[in-house]
Protein backbone atom coordinates (compact mmCIF):
# COMPACT_ATOMS: atom_id res chain seq x y z
CA UNK A 1 0.00 0.00 0.00
CA UNK A 2 2.53 2.45 1.04
CA UNK A 3 4.65 2.11 -2.24
CA UNK A 4 1.33 1.95 -4.59
CA UNK A 5 0.80 5.38 -2.64
CA UNK A 6 4.60 6.66 -3.28
CA UNK A 7 3.91 6.12 -7.33
CA UNK A 8 0.77 8.31 -6.20
CA UNK A 9 1.99 10.74 -4.91
CA UNK A 10 5.36 11.55 -7.07
CA UNK A 11 3.97 10.67 -10.95
CA UNK A 12 2.81 13.90 -11.54
CA UNK A 13 6.18 14.88 -13.32
CA UNK A 14 7.91 11.65 -14.58
CA UNK A 15 7.59 7.59 -13.86
CA UNK A 16 8.68 6.58 -10.40
CA UNK A 17 11.11 4.26 -10.02
CA UNK A 18 11.63 1.43 -7.31
CA UNK A 19 15.32 2.33 -6.36
CA UNK A 20 13.21 6.21 -5.60
CA UNK A 21 10.69 4.13 -3.45
CA UNK A 22 13.04 2.05 -1.73
CA UNK A 23 14.87 4.94 -0.54
CA UNK A 24 12.03 7.00 0.20
CA UNK A 25 10.21 4.43 1.81
CA UNK A 26 12.54 1.71 3.43
CA UNK A 27 11.66 -1.00 1.56
CA UNK A 28 14.10 -3.54 -0.52
CA UNK A 29 13.90 -3.33 -4.35
CA UNK A 30 13.80 -6.87 -4.19
CA UNK A 31 10.69 -6.94 -2.64
CA UNK A 32 9.54 -4.26 -4.47
CA UNK A 33 9.70 -5.62 -7.70
CA UNK A 34 7.98 -8.37 -6.73
CA UNK A 35 5.11 -6.65 -5.42
CA UNK A 36 4.82 -4.32 -8.78
CA UNK A 37 5.17 -7.35 -11.05
CA UNK A 38 2.04 -8.59 -9.35
CA UNK A 39 0.38 -5.00 -9.87
CA UNK A 40 1.19 -4.79 -13.08
CA UNK A 41 -0.44 -8.30 -13.98
CA UNK A 42 -3.51 -6.62 -11.99
CA UNK A 43 -2.78 -3.28 -14.44
CA UNK A 44 -3.25 -1.48 -11.47
CA UNK A 45 0.30 0.01 -12.60
CA UNK A 46 2.18 0.54 -15.70
CA UNK A 47 5.65 0.19 -16.44
CA UNK A 48 7.86 2.73 -18.40
CA UNK A 49 10.79 2.01 -20.04
CA UNK A 50 14.30 3.18 -20.93
CA UNK A 51 16.55 6.13 -19.23
CA UNK A 52 13.67 8.09 -16.45
CA UNK A 53 11.41 5.00 -16.61
CA UNK A 54 9.68 3.57 -13.45
CA UNK A 55 5.91 3.32 -12.86
CA UNK A 56 3.23 5.10 -12.99
CA UNK A 57 -0.64 4.90 -11.65
CA UNK A 58 -2.78 2.89 -14.29
CA UNK A 59 -5.90 4.66 -14.49
CA UNK A 60 -7.58 7.16 -12.29
CA UNK A 61 -7.19 7.32 -7.96
CA UNK A 62 -10.21 7.61 -7.57
CA UNK A 63 -11.22 4.07 -8.96
CA UNK A 64 -8.62 2.12 -7.23
CA UNK A 65 -9.55 1.03 -3.92
CA UNK A 66 -7.48 -0.22 -1.08
CA UNK A 67 -8.92 -3.57 -1.66
CA UNK A 68 -8.29 -3.53 -5.28
CA UNK A 69 -4.32 -3.66 -4.12
CA UNK A 70 -4.73 -5.94 -1.57
CA UNK A 71 -6.16 -8.52 -3.69
CA UNK A 72 -3.53 -7.84 -6.35
CA UNK A 73 -0.60 -8.59 -4.47
CA UNK A 74 -2.53 -11.60 -2.32
CA UNK A 75 -2.50 -10.38 1.19
CA UNK A 76 -6.07 -11.60 1.57
CA UNK A 77 -4.87 -12.80 5.08
CA UNK A 78 -5.48 -9.34 5.97
CA UNK A 79 -8.89 -9.10 4.63
CA UNK A 80 -9.85 -13.07 5.06
CA UNK A 81 -9.67 -12.90 8.97
CA UNK A 82 -6.75 -15.61 9.72
CA UNK A 83 -6.36 -14.72 12.64
CA UNK A 84 -4.95 -16.66 15.83
CA UNK A 85 -7.89 -17.40 18.38
CA UNK A 86 -5.67 -17.47 20.95
CA UNK A 87 -3.77 -14.12 20.62
CA UNK A 88 -6.16 -12.49 18.40
CA UNK A 89 -2.84 -11.58 16.12
CA UNK A 90 -2.85 -12.02 12.37
CA UNK A 91 -0.90 -15.59 11.12
CA UNK A 92 -0.49 -17.05 7.60
CA UNK A 93 -2.65 -20.14 8.23
CA UNK A 94 -6.28 -20.67 9.27
CA UNK A 95 -6.60 -21.12 13.11
CA UNK A 96 -5.91 -25.05 13.70
CA UNK A 97 -9.43 -24.76 16.02
CA UNK A 98 -11.57 -23.14 13.47
CA UNK A 99 -14.40 -24.96 13.72
CA UNK A 100 -14.28 -25.02 17.84
CA UNK A 101 -12.95 -21.59 18.33
CA UNK A 102 -14.95 -19.40 20.79
CA UNK A 103 -14.20 -16.24 18.84
CA UNK A 104 -13.59 -17.37 15.40
CA UNK A 105 -16.22 -15.48 14.55
CA UNK A 106 -16.19 -12.18 15.97
CA UNK A 107 -13.09 -12.08 13.30
CA UNK A 108 -14.41 -13.53 10.51
CA UNK A 109 -16.96 -10.56 11.06
CA UNK A 110 -14.14 -8.43 11.86
CA UNK A 111 -12.46 -9.46 8.91
CA UNK A 112 -16.10 -8.62 6.60
CA UNK A 113 -16.22 -4.85 7.95
CA UNK A 114 -12.46 -4.39 7.14
CA UNK A 115 -13.24 -5.69 3.42
CA UNK A 116 -16.25 -3.00 3.42
CA UNK A 117 -14.82 -0.53 5.00
CA UNK A 118 -10.90 -0.69 2.53
CA UNK A 119 -13.27 -1.01 -0.53
CA UNK A 120 -15.00 2.28 -0.05
CA UNK A 121 -11.30 3.19 0.87
CA UNK A 122 -9.49 5.03 -2.66
CA UNK A 123 -5.67 5.90 -3.59
CA UNK A 124 -6.82 9.40 -3.80
CA UNK A 125 -8.87 9.84 -0.26
CA UNK A 126 -5.06 8.45 0.81
CA UNK A 127 -3.14 10.92 -0.73
CA UNK A 128 -5.73 13.34 0.51
CA UNK A 129 -5.26 12.33 4.33
CA UNK A 130 -1.55 12.04 4.11
CA UNK A 131 -1.63 15.82 2.81
CA UNK A 132 -3.41 17.02 5.73
CA UNK A 133 -0.99 15.54 8.36
CA UNK A 134 1.93 17.48 6.43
Amino acid sequence: MTAMLDVAMHQQNRPVSLTDISQRQGISQSYLEQIFAKLRRERLVKSVRGPGGGYVINGDLEDIAVTHIIDAIDEKSLLEGKIDCNTGKMITCDCDRQTSCLTQQLWSDLSDVMHEFLNHVTLAQLMEQHREYL
